[in-house]
């Protein structure tokens, strides 16, 4: 009999009162799984880090479920930036998704603010000088768009577990096999911490091909096809997204992972029914 596995779920901050209470009304929905944890993410150049600190203490203090802010490099001092850990702390939030970040649109490559961390290594480092914080970092199965290759993002992943790390939590992926790799190549490389695969369930097929030409994730033909005809019906849409989803989390299931997360973008309705496939039921 299959384990079922352990889930987590990513949200972001909402961008109005309106978005904000669509949040909350999904929080509602996905809490009684009894999620590991929920996530809140951070956005590029530290753009969101008010709605983010306030979304991530009210989750923390109104729903009973462990949540886990994003904190990025980008465009803050160390001195910000440890600042807003303390605080975090402070409020009993004791996860983190420590990431380098990405510099808002238009701005170019990355670059470290000037009296700020300068990677995701570092600001690891910096977080366990203040607290005993439990720590995810990012990992991709198909390298970062900044790698020089596939061994030094290994390398890179390495450096961060290595700072103090608990776990990694993947870019989306669609084909199994990549997944898989990445992992037996994290393993040779000494990696022993938990890599817990990022599942995103496709709601817009064209919003996906989008966004994964600028991240670096591929996106296979047969999804293509798949997800051809059905953009003027969303219901159809939904049962393919589900079902795509939920053979993932098999394959990946047959291969001994039972952890999983899952990028919502604010919406349970694919997240539940998967985990309800998987064998989750919600708390009574």
């Amino acid at each position: 009999m299959t384990k079922i596995p352990s889930v987590s779920f990513e949200f972001f901050p909402p961008h109005d009162d309106a978005g904000e209470e669509r949040l909350w009304a999904v929080t509602a929905r996905l809490a009684p799984l009894a999620p590991t944890f929920v996530s809140v993410t951070y956005g590029a150049g530290g753009t969101t880090r008010e709605r983010t600190d306030r979304v991530v203490r009210r989750i923390q203090s109104e729903t009973g479920l462990d949540v886990a802010a994003h904190l990025t490099c980008v465009g803050a001092s160390k001195a910000d930036v440890n600042e807003t850990a303390e605080g975090w702390w402070k409020a009993n939030i004791r996860q983190i998704v420590a990431l380098r970040g990405d510099m808002p649109p238009g701005a170019g490559a990355y670059e470290p603010h000037p009296d700020g961390y300068a990677n995701a290594e570092e600001l690891v480092h910096g977080l366990r000088q203040i607290a005993d914080f439990d720590i995810s970092v990012a990992a991709y199965p198909e390298s970062h768009p900044d790698s020089l290759s596939p061994e030094a993002d290994i390398d890179n992943l390495k450096r961060k577990i290595d700072a103090g790390a608990t776990r990694a939590i993947t870019q989306y992926f669609f084909d199994t096999d990549l997944f898989l790799r990445f992992r037996d190549r994290a393993t040779a490389a000494g990696i022993t911490v938990p890599i817990v695969p990022g599942i995103l369930p496709v709601t817009n097929f064209a919003k996906v091909v989008e966004f994964s030409a600028r991240c670096g994730a591929s996106v296979p033909t047969w999804m293509a096809d798949l997800f051809d005809g059905l953009d003027n019906d969303p219901e159809t849409r939904k049962f393919v997204a589900v079902s795509v989803a939920d053979d993932q989390c098999r394959q990946l299931q047959s291969e001994g992972i039972d952890r999983f997360h899952f990028y919502t973008l604010n919406r349970a309705d694919l997240s539940y029914a998967i985990c309800w496939r998987l064998g989750l039921r919600p708390n009574k």
